[in-house]
């Protein structure tokens, strides 16, 4: 069996396994095993699977037994907040602590497992998350039910069809009430999953407003203009107020078990099918509201 896939503007500079994995759904077995027999290629020369991606590059699985190499997710039968939903996509309200994709960390209770419990177990499933959040960080993120639809959600990522505004609470209060953050982000090392701040990191653009402050800590509504890895959390905490409750960036709270103040509030597209504008709101929670009272 062979999978053709065409890299994605929101996919530049990803690594190949992260695609075959995260994107495509195929599971670590099936990757190494067509990693040793040469069976994985990129515009049809073989590569290793941490070679980095570009816009516009074809990407060729072969599954080296001939077997589909879907993985199956484990079902997780869990309550779901769920704004809005049709047959093209869906958008959820993710809680806090959950995280978004079936992991070594996490084999049967992301959201992954929980949406194939949601949708009956189906044959074939493929999950299709537009957009992530992190697993301490709650909120609104779309997803696709169909392989068009996502390739169409995605191509709309960091241009204005497609907005994205959090709410956070920081360890700190901005010295500017309105500002960008134009710093570029990149990888600490190979082996970390922290992010810093380096000159020749990618470019990462963060707008920002402060709503209000109260004992130290400020509330801001923030707009990315680009979509790195961990952007909100490195920006602010370049500027002195991290997250609160950030034990990768910040300080871990206790006043926070299992999240951070981080919240993806709003969210606005334009539906690839029906090209309806499509705005939807989730209110701060109350366990971060609290936090400024």
């Amino acid at each position: 069996m062979i999978l053709e896939y065409t890299v994605t503007p929101s996919q530049e500079g990803k690594r190949v396994d992260s695609i075959l994995r995260r994107d495509l759904s195929i599971s670590s077995s099936a990757i190494r095993r067509a990693k040793w027999a040469d069976h994985i290629l990129l515009n049809g020369q073989s590569v290793h699977t941490n070679h980095l991606v570009h816009e516009g590059d074809v990407l060729q699985f072969i599954s080296p037994d001939g077997e589909t190499p879907v993985y199956v997710p484990c079902p997780f039968e869990t309550e779901l907040s769920i704004p809005y939903e049709d047959e093209d996509l869906m958008v959820i309200d993710k809680r806090a602590g959950m995280a978004v994709q079936t992991s070594q960390n996490h084999p049967d209770d992301a959201l992954e497992n929980a949406l194939y419990a949601y949708f009956g177990r189906p044959d074939g499933f493929i999950f299709r998350p537009v957009n992530r959040l992190d697993k301490g960080t709650s909120g609104l993120m779309l997803v696709a039910k169909n392989g068009i639809v996502q390739h169409l959600l995605q191509r709309q990522l960091h241009s204005p069809e497609l907005e994205r505004r959090y709410l956070a609470v920081t360890d700190g209060v901005p010295e500017k009430r309105e500002d960008t953050i134009c710093l570029p982000i990149g990888k600490e090392d190979s082996a970390s999953i922290r992010r810093i701040i380096t000159p020749d990191g990618r470019e990462s653009i963060t707008h920002y407003t402060v709503l209000r402050e109260h004992g130290g800590r400020a509330l801001l509504r923030l707009r990315l203009e680009t979509g790195r890895t961990h952007q909100i959390r490195v920006h602010l905490s370049a500027i002195g107020c991290p997250v609160f409750g950030d034990f990768l960036y910040g300080k871990e709270s206790e006043e926070l078990p299992g999240r951070f103040a981080l919240h993806s509030h709003a969210l606005t597209f334009r539906h690839p099918v029906t090209r309806e504008v499509m705005h939807l709101e989730s209110p701060l929670p109350e366990e971060l509201s609290r936090l400024l009272s």
